[in-house]
C-alpha cells in the first residue's frame, strides 16, 4: 500500500511560519520525485515545489517571490518538508504532498493552511 501522509498545517497569523511534513511509504520514497501542490478555494491546484532524490529542488514561479520558501527531505526519514515564511492569507489553501516517477504519482490527503489574524 503506497502512503503519503501529510502534517504541520494549521492556522497561522499572517507573516508567520509554517512547516509541513509528508512522510512516505518506504516503497516508493527512494528515487521518487517529491512535491508539494496546493488548492485554495475555488481554485484548481497548483504546485508549489518540488526536490529530487539527489537534492535539486524546482519552485514555481507564483510562490517565489512571495512568501520565502524551502523544500528538503530526509531520505533516511522518508520524509519531505516544505518551511513557509512569511505567510500572507492569500497563502491560505489545502496543501498536498505529491510523489512522481515516470508514469506513476501518488498523492496524499493534504493538510489545511489557513492564514488569518
Amino acid at each position: 500500500q503506497v502512503q503519503l501522509v501529510e502534517s504541520g498545517g494549521g492556522l497561522v497569523q499572517p507573516g508567520g511560519s509554517l512547516r509541513l511534513s509528508c512522510t512516505a511509504s518506504r516503497s516508493i520514497f527512494s528515487g521518487w520525485t517529491m512535491g508539494w501542490y496546493r488548492q485554495a478555494p475555488g481554485k484548481q491546484r497548483e504546485f508549489v515545489a518540488s526536490i529530487t532524490t539527489g537534492g535539486s529542488t524546482n519552485y514555481a514561479d507564483a510562490v517565489k517571490g512571495r512568501f520565502t520558501i524551502s523544500i528538503s527531505r530526509d531520505n533516511a526519514k522518508n520524509t519531505v518538508y516544505l518551511q513557509m515564511n512569511s505567510l500572507k492569507p492569500e497563502d491560505t489553501a489545502v496543501y498536498y504532498c505529491n510523489a512522481k516517477l515516470a508514469n506513476l504519482m501518488y498523492w496524499g490527503q493534504g493538510t489545511q493552511v489557513t492564514v488569518s489574524s
